[in-house]
This record gives structure tokens, sequence and C-alpha cells, in this order.
């Protein structure tokens, strides 16, 4: 359920559509019915250490994880977390994952 490939991260950004809510941007293209969901989180050094940086990532998936079964339709999807998710509970990150989704019109 990964993306992994560097050319999946290049069709996505190049292709799919781009939105910036909160503390993460979400890169998604929508998927024709009964493929599977692909789903990354990107997370850069500006970040923090490297304790940071994995603690942005599971809150990240952490979300995904808890509301992937809402999508209206397969996606691919690469989140990127930005400077101000550091330090974030997760509440608040749940709160700009939703956030973002619904503009995105990706969950009802």
């Amino acid at each position: 359920m990964r993306i992994r490939q560097g050319s999946d991260f290049a069709r996505l950004k190049q292709q799919g559509r781009r939105l910036t809510r909160g503390c993460l941007v979400i890169n998604w293209l929508e998927l024709p019915a009964g493929s599977q969901t692909r789903f990354a989180v990107i997370t850069t050094r500006k970040l923090g250490n490297a304790v940071a940086r994995n603690r942005c990532r599971r809150l990240l998936r952490e979300c995904f994880r808890l509301h992937q079964r809402a999508l209206r339709q397969p996606v691919e999807m690469v989140m990127i977390a930005r400077r101000s998710l550091v330090g974030r509970q997760y509440d608040a990150v749940e709160k700009d994952f939703l956030a973002a989704m619904h503009d995105a019109k990706l969950i009802g």
C-alpha cells in the first residue's frame, strides 16, 4: 500500500492535485474504481532530528490508517509534513488532516 518508486512520486507531483492545510501538504491522484489506495509520507531534515521526523511520520500514518475507509474512491496520496507539525499532539494533526481531506473532497 506504500508508494516507494521515485517515478510514482514524480508522476503524482506532475499529474496530481495539491492542497496545503495547516501542518501538512497533500498531493493526490484519483484512481479508477477497483484499484488499491496507495500512500506515502515525506519528512525532511528541516523538521529536526530523526526522532522528530519519525514522530511526524507516525502521526500522519495513524491519521491515514484510521480514516482510509472513509475515502470516496481509491487514490494515490503523498503527505508532506510541514515544520508546524513538530511537537503537535495527535488531535491537532488529525484536525488538519480531516480538514484537508474534506477540502479535497476525498471524504464525505
